[in-house]
């Protein structure tokens, strides 16, 4: 098998995985998945995301060429988002991934309790909330302890 032309970089493909791994990028791919959502109506679906996330994804997303954006002139004029091919072509993978991770969710977590039995120390180094056995699902790391 011949290596990819960017086998000695990895920066365009981390620069595409970077938007499309992102949290609500995940989520609303997937539900757009389902077929054309009104802005309120993906707001609802998600919970949990502020307007200005939303509305900052759904642009990054459209300029991607993942995500159409359709006003239609009207009063008030309505908006819809669905997704392109392009968006069509990602929503399966993502799926299966968004599938990967509901079925093995409680083996992630009892790995992390094993992990932190054994190293009481350790402090996660990615950003943002993960779930934990000990602060139920959604819930913030422990405070973070300085390394040496």
């Amino acid at each position: 098998m011949e290596p990819t032309p960017y086998a000695h970089d990895c920066r365009p493909v981390g620069e595409i995985l970077d938007q499309i791994g992102g949290k609500w990028t995940v989520l609303i791919i997937n539900r757009l998945g389902l077929g054309p959502m009104r802005f309120s109506e993906i707001k609802r679906a998600l919970g949990g995301i502020s307007q200005k996330m939303l509305t900052a994804t759904l642009r990054d997303l459209e300029r991607d060429g993942l995500v159409r954006r359709t006003v239609t002139p009207i009063i008030p004029p309505r908006v819809d988002y669905e997704l392109t091919d392009l968006g069509r072509d990602l929503h399966g993978p993502l799926n299966v991934l968004g599938d990967w991770a509901v079925r093995n969710r409680e083996r992630v977590l009892h790995a992390r309790e094993l992990f932190e039995t054994q190293h009481p120390d350790a402090v996660p180094l990615r950003k943002g909330r993960a779930a934990s056995v000990h602060g139920g699902p959604g819930a913030a790391p422990a405070p973070a302890k300085t390394r040496a």
